[in-house]
């Protein structure tokens, strides 16, 4: 292959999308082979321990082979995708294919001979681990092998056409994938249903196949309502299914977990963000010794601030919610206690106490609990905190929160109201200090004004790490939360 041909094929690696992350499994591939990309398209979605990330492309080309298959965990720094970026140009120093006459074809096809592949005319020095070889300006159509013959090297986990088979081999060579194994061939190409990068990630979380949707929407585009409509029929078939063969049944992470009738098990392979959960929460348990306390109080006059700030013409457009209003409590609170925002240094067996608060925010999304959190909370403004605060929750609910939203946080709220329950036991973000939790507003019977009355009561759950948080201070933080939600004027005086 002459140098000209040597620098056509680039090779984009899996980059290191976290800090320190050293693999990522590949969610979504939005390219075939034979697509036209460009520098800074995105070209695929991978889910690394923390985030689900799209990765562009830093190329022009077309995209000649995808080394991975959907669903492969890929190491940082392997190759994944390779792009011609001299498509249709990278034949002006090779000579036509020549093939010898004492070696007729009067079988089976075997291996392809070198000088089928190409006719070496002139050698010039190409790229150091590469070597130096020169392909054809044109090829024959790979027929399919019969029984015992050999298919071209290194099949991509994609449909090619014969023509690119025969490209892929090429670049098979280079990358030293070495001989292919027998009896192997690429189908046809498929045409690539028509979707946007949600309705794709709908469709993998349901396990819904594209190819089998019919679209409904404009350019024969699919929606998401087409999705749902192909996952309702699609229920019915699994009875059917289990019968013959009953038993655990593997599901990928991240879809829904739906056992085939008859089976006893279901497995779900633990991978991705809630793998790297698990290994967090079980380090978190078992290094920081944790506190937890309960404090149960009427939150009725924050609830009325709450109705009174929606109505407010000057706060038109902001999302104000109960959870803005905790959020803002606990940047008081931590303000007159500023102890509990803190973290352990084990190498120098020292407290660091910050002077920031980077406020995290739990969230169940379908890959599993994230924490990103709002940087430098305690300096914003109300209409601030509640914009941060919507668009934190809205792109974790998407998928798209990126590694780094999710690092240097110092303390975290997790409502766990959301879904009816009254407080809970939280396990603490690794290297924060204290997580809050906060349990379901309910109308209850409550002594008010030395009456029984109906009020909005809620309890609020602080677990602490003991290293840094002694008793008093845990018990005088929770207390100073609750009492600004119980007298919310207090988020004036107190400041």
């Amino acid at each position: 292959m002459t140098e000209n041909t040597a620098h056509r094929f680039r090779e984009f690696k899996m980059p290191d999308v976290g800090e320190g992350l050293t693999e990522a499994e590949i969610l979504k591939w939005y390219v075939q082979v034979g697509d036209t990309v460009t520098d800074g398209q995105v070209v695929c979605e991978v889910e690394t321990a923390k985030a689900a990330v799209e990765l562009p492309i830093p190329y022009d080309g077309t995209v000649h082979e995808l080394r991975f298959p959907e669903g492969t965990t890929v190491d940082v720094g392997q190759v994944i995708i390779s792009v011609d970026v001299v498509p249709g140009g990278a034949a002006s120093g090779e000579a036509p294919a020549a093939t010898p006459a004492a070696a007729p074809r009067t079988e089976a096809p075997a291996a392809p001979e070198p000088e089928e592949e190409a006719a070496p005319k002139g050698r010039q020095p190409v790229l150091v681990g590469y070597g130096v070889a020169e392909t054809s300006t044109r090829r024959r159509p790979r027929k399919a092998p019969a029984a015992g013959g050999t298919a071209p090297a290194s099949a991509p986990p994609v449909a090619q056409v014969p023509e690119q088979a025969a490209a892929a081999a090429v670049q098979g060579e280079l990358n030293g994938h070495g001989t292919p194994p027998p009896g192997e061939f690429p189908a046809a190409p498929v045409a690539r249903p028509l979707a946007k990068p949600p309705v794709r990630k709908l469709a993998k979380d349901l396990g819904v196949d594209l190819t089998e949707v019919t679209p409904t929407g404009p350019d024969g585009i699919i929606t998401r309502d087409d999705i749902r409509a192909a996952v309702a029929p699609a229920e019915a078939p699994a009875p059917a299914a289990a019968a013959a063969e009953p038993g655990p049944e593997p599901v990928s992470a991240g879809g829904p977990a739906v056992a085939a009738a008859g089976a006893r098990e279901t497995r779900i392979p633990v991978k991705g963000v809630r793998k790297a959960t698990a290994a967090a929460m079980v380090g978190s348990a078992f290094t920081a010794p944790h506190v937890t306390e309960f404090i149960t109080f009427d939150i009725t006059r924050t609830m009325k601030l709450v109705d009174e700030l929606k109505a407010d013409p000057e706060l038109a457009g902001v999302r104000v919610n109960p959870l803005l209003m905790i959020a803002r409590a606990v940047l008081v609170a931590v303000k007159r206690n500023p102890g509990i925002n803190a973290s352990w240094d084990e190498a120098a067996q020292e407290i660091v106490q910050k002077h920031y608060v980077n406020l995290g925010i739990a969230a169940a999304t379908p890959r599993g609990l994230i924490v990103p959190n709002i940087k430098d909370a305690q300096a914003k403004t109300l209409p601030e905190l509640a914009a941060a605060l919507g668009e934190l929750v809205s792109v974790a609910r998407d998928g798209k929160t990126t590694p780094a939203a999710m690092q240097g946080g110092t303390l975290t709220i997790t409502n766990v109201g959301v879904f009816g329950v009254d407080t809970g036991t939280p396990i603490l973000n690794p290297g924060e200090s204290a997580i809050l939790a906060v349990g379901a507003i309910k109308l209850r019977p409550w002594v008010h004004k030395g009456k029984v009355r109906p009020r909005q009561v809620t309890t609020l759950g602080l677990s602490f790490d003991h290293r840094l948080v002694d008793g008093e201070l845990g018990s005088r933080f929770l207390a100073d939360v609750a009492a600004v939600l119980e007298r919310p004027k207090r988020l004036i005086t107190w400041v």
